[in-house]
């Protein structure tokens, strides 16, 4: 019997066809300086539930209930702690710019034991701390899994999706606000999500053409800086610079994918021509041979029968071929052709990057 190893890759070529400026809002462009959304993390514990809790092995979670229970005034030692009805998570959550206390927003958990499932378990209230240490919402609620269950016995486990992880809608809340106020400040500084001095360029001009000359300055690649007019409404005055029109030729891309053997290239992507590709493939076989193992005669032993395996690595000849056109997608077309695997092409877009003869931003996934 003869097993051969098959790579499977799914390959997506997405083309832009046009390589001329677009019209875009520098909204889309720039993000505010303070203006962003905040990570906070917490450690919590989800009781509740039906025996699918943390066991004795997650010594943390035993100390954590015996800790808990002492602040409600009962003292239990955690040695003798028995419990399987609780785990112990990490609760996470991205607070929203702006945020004011009293404010509400979804929370992330996860267990960090060895919790079978923490579906349906209430999680007691959590306070959640900013990168600074501070607390600045707690969180409590009802773990949602999207439906996941997981079941086992002697013979294997069914799984759907990771009952491990849960989210609560709306279980956090907001006890301390960020430490940025918008009416302090005498300019707003927006930074680019592509770094470029030409499109930094543009965005200041366009900004100085719509409120007077002096009002933006670039500072650098990605950075440009905007003074607030006297009397203005800052938020109508930042709400007009980021709906303005600029003119923008984005840069091509080719994403990677090298798990899934998936490529994905934007904008026109250009090569200098000529470029000669040698490139050959490798076929991996395992054959297992039956064989069957007699015992000598007269003895207690039984037959046999076992399987001899064999590895062979077989490499196919190196086609050379030259592509003579400045499209990348003339040089797919032409791998597609010669019946090229996603695999081999990930390999020789890389190849061409590296020698330097592709002009575009290769991002590895």
């Amino acid at each position: 019997m003869v097993k051969r190893i098959v790579f499977a890759f799914a390959v997506f070529l997405l083309f832009s066809a046009n390589a001329f400026a677009v019209v875009t809002k520098i909204g889309s462009e720039v993000n505010i300086e303070g203006v962003r959304p905040n990570f906070l993390t917490g450690y919590g514990i989800v009781v509740g539930l039906d025996g699918t809790g943390d066991g004795s092995s997650s010594v943390f979670t035993l100390q954590s209930i015996s800790n808990m229970l002492r602040k409600m005034g009962i003292y239990v030692d955690p040695k003798v702690v028995k419990t399987k009805n609780a785990a112990a998570v990490i609760v996470t959550a991205k607070l929203p710019p702006f945020a004011k206390p009293g404010m509400t927003f979804d929370v992330n958990v996860a267990s960090i034991g060895d919790a079978k499932d923490i579906s349906n378990g209430i999680l007691i209230r959590t306070p959640l701390l900013g990168p600074d240490g501070r607390v600045y919402a707690f969180a409590q609620g009802s773990v949602s899994t999207g439906g996941g269950y997981s079941e086992s016995n002697k013979g294997g486990k069914v799984q759907k999706n990771f009952p491990t992880t849960g989210i609560i809608p709306d279980g956090g809340i907001v006890e301390r606000g960020l430490p940025f106020e918008l009416s302090d400040e005498h300019s707003v500084t927006l930074t680019l999500k592509h770094p470029s001095f030409s499109e930094a360029a543009t965005i200041a001009d366009a900004i100085n053409r719509a409120f007077g000359m002096g009002t933006a300055v670039a500072v650098d690649s990605s950075t440009v800086k905007v003074r607030f007019p006297e009397g203005v409404n800052k938020v109508d005055f930042i709400s007009r610079i980021l709906n303005l029109s600029i003119n923008t030729k984005p840069e091509p891309v080719v994403v990677i994918y090298e798990r899934t053997g998936t490529v994905i290239m934007s904008g026109n992507v250009k090569i200098d021509p000529p470029v000669y590709v040698a490139h050959g493939n490798i076929y991996v076989s395992v054959t297992k041979t039956p064989q069957v193992s007699q015992p000598p005669p007269l003895s207690n032993g039984e037959t046999a029968v076992t399987e001899n395996v064999t590895t062979e690595v077989k490499e196919e000849k190196g086609r050379i071929f030259s592509v003579q056109s400045a499209d990348l997608r003339d040089l797919v077309k032409a791998l597609n052709e010669l019946g090229i695997s996603p695999r081999d092409l990930i390999a020789i877009i890389q190849a061409i990057k590296a020698a330097g003869k592709l002009h575009a931003k290769i991002v590895v996934m």
